[in-house]
């Protein structure tokens, strides 16, 4: 990158600030694991950012997460201090979080820290990084708080909509189009850690389990991309990863199946868990389903928060 050009982006910048909403996400959209996902309308972290001499970064944390203000900790740190080093080192970022979504989650908390703080910092800089070059910074804050960088939450964060990932070496991110689509979560209050969560997935599949899931996530995105709900909906299968992973989360099966009766196209579990989401075709059935899901959570005794929510396709968003 040129320097004159960094030193005038820096010049235009100082003394100024950007306030962004960073969306949730939801990763794989069931049979995807790794290569797709979608963002959300809701639930959004907010965050502000500014530009400061030092060639470093300061967190600020205005939430009650007790998250670490070390940069070298934080997700939205790591992923900063690569944009400074790729700057050489001639500006530095200060950082307020304001968390709306839950680490641990499963609904792409630590993508939105990541993400948005680099997007919040490139519009700083009048967008001297390419979205690409954005998501490969953010992933640092993915192996951060995974111990792999994968781009199936920053990916839909950045760009907006829905997303394949087909490659991170060399990245390669297609953006998908879709058809309206409703989505429907409930986050039990529980935390499914993703290290956690990869560490229990089979080492070894068989070959028949394979090629049934490589069917589904094609069928998956030529549904999206034909408009074709039934499609779509039939795709809606992962015979790998929600088998495993299912029996962390209190009630899934019975969530699941009462979802479809209300008129769900499909789902499953948002990312790691525990967040479980469920696409709909219009708001009304997104709505019963969000009533199943609130009837058998009040039932389990466990804490929780639903949403009904809209595929956001701007992805991070300027507030001011």
């Amino acid at each position: 990158m040129c320097l004159n050009t960094i030193n005038e982006a820096i010049e235009a910048a100082k003394d100024t600030s950007l306030t962004i909403k960073a969306p949730g996400t939801v990763a794989n959209i069931v049979c995807g694991f790794d290569v797709l996902g979608l963002a959300l309308n809701d639930p959004c972290d907010i965050m502000t950012v500014k530009l400061i001499e030092d060639p470093v970064v300061v967190i600020h944390n205005v939430d009650d997460y007790g998250l670490p203000t070390d940069p070298l900790k934080n997700v939205a740190g790591v992923a900063l201090l690569e944009m400074i080093e790729r700057l050489e080192n001639r500006v530095g970022f200060d950082v307020t979080i304001e968390k709306k979504i839950m680490p641990g989650s499963g609904i792409g908390s630590s993508a939105a820290s990541s993400a948005g703080a680099v997007v919040a910092a490139n519009h700083l800089l009048n967008n001297i990084f390419s979205n690409d070059d954005l998501v490969q910074m953010a992933m640092l804050g993915e192996k951060l708080a995974s111990g792999v960088k994968h781009a199936d939450n920053i990916a839909p964060c950045i760009y907006g909509g829905v997303t394949l990932i087909r490659s991170i070496h060399p990245l390669d991110v297609i953006s998908v189009p879709s058809p309206p689509l409703y989505v429907t979560l409930v986050h039990p209050q529980i935390e499914v850690r993703t290290e956690d969560a990869r560490q229990i997935l089979r080492k070894q599949i068989l070959l028949k389990d394979a090629i049934r899931q490589w069917g589904n996530i094609a069928a998956l995105v030529t549904g999206f991309m034909k408009n074709d709900y039934e499609l779509i909906s039939r795709s809606l299968e992962d015979v790998l990863i929600e088998p495993i992973r299912s029996i962390l989360i209190p009630a899934f099966d019975e969530v699941k199946a009462k979802s479809l009766e209300a008129g769900a196209l499909g789902g499953g579990i948002s990312g790691s868990g525990p967040s479980i989401f469920m696409l709909s075709r219009n708001e009304a059935t997104a709505y019963a389903v969000e009533k199943k899901m609130q009837e058998i959570y009040t039932n389990t005794g466990i804490p929780f928060h639903t949403y009904v929510t809209t595929v956001n396709m701007e992805g991070v968003k300027q507030m001011n």
